[in-house]
């Protein structure tokens, strides 16, 4: 078995001019393990011998990623893809049918009794019924080649390059699918395939070479240096054809960047980056022009060269297109009408009664009949037939594998070696440990996504210049109208209110904060479906980028309004002010992301987000102590946002025994005798005295700042509590967020 493998290894070997780079005798390597462990080495044990020896020869275990796209002699083909009876339903809703009597006149009673009294298919309900959307569908491919699904809208084109590229769940899906005979564990399959999806998802502001240049980062392994990794991008940017683009950024609506042709390439390089064995693509040329779609095609045949299997859904291909594909699948509602080479197409509709047109296209002649049947009477049932019989006559030995072919955990081992997958294998026995999980350590994802998004970030300055006119504009309105503050009655209403305001505000301004996470969504789950990073290092990333704007929102706050309204504190006030203004934005934005990942729609998010602050500043306090609030909503006083902010803000202004906010007559100011003459209230105020006993003055304090933090029932927690607190609904909202994407991005069908 070793001495096979060392065979197919020279041979590929021989065809590639790497001669700098020292590559060890597999055979003599396998005849030293078989004395030392047995028969049959492992995979990671001949990894590990075959990088021990590379590294003492070149000081570098690692090679350098090369792409093989002739290979002249012939070799046994090392990977066969198998699918066999995939079938795949789903429950869709029953449409009700109304009694006879809300019917429209002229409808037969014999429809409605049939609707009412027609007996249920297996699996049906009378709320739910099943469809079936792959219909015992079977088909093969080898490494070399393009497999092509065909079919019109709905036929269940992209459900089968779901289904084979394992993302619909386990219990859902019948059938099995195999790779060289031996069944396709999710792990495995996530490492050696990439799966390419409809839409371009991409960043918008990084040019084309610095987008494959992180997925280099992401699914390149930490043990290959920065400049084997460029290599690789370069190679890859000139095998997708996009030298003239590398420096372009994408762009998007509002930012001119590459053409859409040049975008769909990009999207399928960020997923061949590490040069996978199996490719898998929805519609990959939807929306494209046919110059583009066959450049397209063209990009995917070169991969196919290099020793990859492609499959793919395609709507309706050209006539060049079709002379790039090597097996074709039609399907029609869930069900295979052909399966085979594109040259036997004519043969195939020839004998079903349907000669194709010598001059006509093949596949839009296919399509067109397939159309045309589906609309009689009996449907594609003949079709469906005669493929069956055509299959059982026509099967040849070239669907069988070879004799030579390799077992699974020898092919791979064989891909390593010669460069198609980067080296990153463990010495696990289990092929399902054959490679790793991951290709980098948490630290160096966290490092490598934050270094992206800022780069992003750093291209639109006006998202963020938006939110810093916000706070500013919103610092500026607070600062004139509550302009130096007295210490009068009236004034410390006012400074009720400005607090309530002020701390409500940074909570609202987080909200523009939503669509961050929403538009990246669909790039974070096609990231991580494949195991590019860790969802955890997305989570601490995304909040290590937050946190600089979050404090520079908050000195730009704090400075436009402390001194302005002339809040108490001096130096050390402001200083507390400042850091309740950075928790409650950090509070603020976290509460904010998570939404984000929670709700799927901007419009839907802004609403929730709104209504939920609202809730928030109506128990804080301000609006009704908490005395008051009714024993059933006090829950809601202690769930509140703004109540530890606000709270703590007010402590940090009266919690200065010595400083009176009410002398003498002042006492009348906040009632109905606050319009008499000062005299009265001075003979009003000796009355009051001698009723009471004591010697009120006009001097004589009456309250102080902790006579007001009684009187608003703030008493049960000291400011620095707030603050921590705040603090902690910021770190718990990271975690809920973690969770959310943790159970809310499985990108499987169910």
């Amino acid at each position: 078995m070793s001495r096979i493998v060392a065979e197919n290894i020279s041979s590929a070997n021989s065809s590639n001019n790497s001669s700098q780079y020292f590559q060890p005798s597999l055979e003599l390597i396998a005849g030293e393990l078989s004395t030392a462990t047995g028969p049959s080495p492992t995979l990671g044990q001949l990894l590990k011998h075959v990088g021990d020896a590379r590294k003492e020869a070149t000081g570098d275990e690692t090679p350098v990623h090369e792409v093989l796209v002739n290979v002249t002699e012939p070799r046994p083909i090392p990977f066969f893809l198998s699918f066999n009876n995939l079938t795949y339903s789903v429950k869709v809703p029953r449409k009700m049918a109304l009694p006879g009597f809300f019917r429209r006149r002229g409808g037969s009673a014999s429809a409605d009794a049939a609707v009412v009294g027609s007996p249920l298919a297996a699996g049906d309900s009378y709320f739910t019924r099943n469809k079936t959307l792959l219909n015992n569908i079977s088909g093969e491919t080898r490494d070399g080649e393009i497999l092509a699904v065909l079919g019109a809208s709905g036929s269940g084109k992209s459900t089968l390059i779901d289904a084979l590229a394992n993302r619909i769940a386990k219990g859902s899906l019948k059938g099995n699918v195999t790779l060289n005979g031996e069944a396709l564990e999710s792990r495995m399959l996530k490492v050696i395939s990439a799966y390419v999806m409809q839409d371009d998802l991409l960043f918008a502001m990084l040019t084309v070479e610095e987008t494959l240049m992180f997925a280099a980062e992401f699914r390149l392994p930490r043990t290959l240096s920065k400049s084997k990794k460029k290599m690789r991008v370069q190679a890859l940017i000139d095998q997708l054809g996009l030298r003239n683009a590398a420096k372009t950024v994408i762009g998007d609506e509002g930012h001119r960047g590459v053409s859409g042709g040049e975008r769909r390439r990009v999207s399928i390089g960020i997923d061949i980056i590490h040069d996978p064995i199996i490719l898998f693509l929805d519609e990959p040329t939807s929306g494209l022009d046919s110059t583009s779609a066959f450049m397209v095609v063209k990009v995917l045949q070169r991969i196919a060269q290099s020793g990859s299997m492609v499959v793919m859904s395609i709507h309706q291909p050209s006539y060049r297109i079709l002379g790039l594909l090597d097996r074709l699948i039609f399907l029609s509602r869930g069900q295979t009408v052909y399966s085979g080479s594109p040259t036997n197409l004519p043969l195939y509709f020839s004998e079903f009664g349907y000669p194709i047109p010598e001059n006509e296209n093949k596949t839009d002649f296919a399509l067109d009949l397939i159309r045309e049947l589906e609309g009689s009477p009996g449907g594609t049932k003949s079709l469906v037939e005669f493929n069956e019989t055509w299959q059982s006559m026509k099967h040849t030995r070239d669907s069988e594998p070879d004799e030579l072919g390799l077992s699974l955990k020898e092919a791979i081992s064989a891909s390593i070696f010669r460069g198609k997958l980067v080296p990153g294998a463990t010495n696990d026995i289990n092929s399902s440990s054959m490679v790793p999980t991951f290709a980098n350590p948490f630290w160096k994802e966290m490092v490598v996504l934050s270094k992206r998004s800022i780069l992003n970030s750093r291209r639109m300055p006006e998202l963020f210049g938006t939110r810093l006119a916000a706070v500013l504009v919103t610092g500026f309105i607070l600062a004139t109208v509550f302009w130096q503050l007295d210490n009068s009655p009236k004034g410390v209403q006012e400074r009720l209110g400005f607090f309530a305001f002020a701390m409500s505000t940074t909570y609202y301004t987080c909200a523009d904060a939503l669509p961050v996470f929403l538009q990246e969504r669909y790039i974070f789950m096609r990231e991580t479906a494949y195991n590019a990073y860790r969802r955890l290092s997305y989570v601490i990333s995304n909040a290590l980028v937050a946190l600089p704007g979050l404090i520079f929102l908050s000195f730009a706050f704090a400075m436009a309004t402390f001194w302005a309204v002339g809040l108490d504190g001096g130096l050390s006030g402001f200083l507390f002010y400042f850091l309740m203004m950075f928790a409650s934005f950090w509070s603020g934005s976290s509460f904010v992301t998570f939404l984000s990942g929670v709700v799927p729609h901007v419009m839907l998010g802004y609403t929730i987000v709104v209504a939920i602050l609202a809730y928030f500043l109506l128990f804080s306090g301000f609006f009704i102590n908490r005395d008051r609030i009714p024993v059933y909503w006090i829950w809601f006083h202690y769930l509140s946002l703004v109540k530890y902010p606000y709270e703590a803000v007010l402590q940090n202004e009266f919690e200065n025994p010595t400083k009176c906010f009410v002398r003498g007559i002042q006492i009348f100011d906040n009632s109905p005798l606050g319009v008499v003459p000062p005299a009265m209230k001075v003979r009003l105020l000796q009355s009051l005295s001698n009723t009471l006993g004591m010697r009120i003055t006009s001097s004589t304090c009456l309250t102080t700042g902790l006579d007001i933090l009684k009187q608003e029932g703030i008493t049960d927690l000291s400011k620095w509590n707030c603050l921590l607190i705040t603090v902690a609904w910021g770190f718990l909202f990271r975690v809920l967020f973690y969770f959310s994407l943790l159970l809310g991005s499985k990108n499987k069908r169910s």
